[in-house]
C-alpha cells in the first residue's frame, strides 16, 4: 500500500473518532506501548506504507505548571534519559543518539519531551527531569528513530492529560480519552489533517 501519510498512536483510544473515520490521504496505525515496541513497530510500518511523512498523536504528562491539562504541545525535540543518569547512576555511551528533532512543523507551542525507560511516579523525580524538558511520554524516542533511519519527516502532537508523579497514572485514566478528542478537535481545526 502506498499512503500518502501515516497517522500513528499508541493505541486506539488515542485516535478518538479517527477509528471510525480517518482523514483522507492518511493511514492510520498503532505502534504499541513503549518506546522498543514503538520503534519495531514503526520501521515495519515505514517499509510497509512508505509515507511522505508521519504525524503522532497521543497523550503525556507535565512535569511542572510550565504545561496545564488540556493543553496540545508539538514535540520539537524527543529525549530519552533516566533519572538514573540525570543522578549519576548510570551513563550511555557517547555513540548512542539520544535526542531526535521534529522533522515538520505543528501549529502548537514546541515543547521539549522526555522519553524515559518507564513512567516516573514521585514529585523529586519529575522535578529532576523538568530540569531538561516539560513533558513525559512514553513512545516518541522509538517513532523517532525509526523515521530518522527511515529519512521520513515526522512531528508529534500531544495532549497533557496529567501532571507527572504520584497520581499520575488516576489521572491519565481520568483525562485520556477527554484528552484524546481534544486532540483530534485541535488537529482539525488548524487543518493539520487535511
Amino acid at each position: 500500500m502506498n499512503a500518502t501519510r501515516l497517522l500513528l498512536a499508541a493505541f486506539p483510544p488515542e485516535f478518538a473518532e479517527l477509528t471510525d473515520h480517518p482523514p483522507l490521504g492518511w493511514d492510520l496505525a498503532c505502534v504499541g506501548v513503549g518506546a522498543l515496541a514503538a520503534a519495531v513497530t514503526t520501521a515495519r510500518l515505514l517499509a510497509e506504507h512508505r509515507p511522505l511523512r508521519v504525524l503522532f498523536l497521543g497523550t503525556c504528562g507535565a512535569y511542572d505548571d510550565r504545561l496545564s491539562l488540556g493543553e496540545v504541545i508539538a514535540a520539537i525535540q524527543v529525549i530519552a534519559v533516566s533519572l538514573d543518569e540525570l543522578e549519576g547512576r548510570a551513563y550511555r555511551p557517547r555513540l548512542e543518539v539520544t535526542r531526535w528533532e521534529a522533522g515538520w512543523p505543528l501549529p502548537f507551542p514546541g515543547h521539549l519531551v522526555i522519553v524515559p525507560p518507564a513512567i516516573t511516579q514521585t514529585k523529586d523525580g519529575a522535578r529532576l527531569l523538568s530540569t531538561v524538558a516539560t513533558a513525559e511520554h512514553l513512545e516518541l524516542s522509538g517513532i523517532f528513530a525509526a523515521c530518522h533511519a527511515a529519512d521520513v519527516p515526522v512531528a508529534a502532537a500531544l495532549v497533557v492529560v496529567n501532571k507527572v508523579g504520584p497520581d499520575a497514572h488516576t489521572e491519565w485514566q481520568a483525562n485520556h480519552a477527554e484528552g484524546s478528542r481534544h486532540l483530534v478537535a485541535t488537529l482539525r481545526k488548524h487543518g493539520v489533517l487535511d
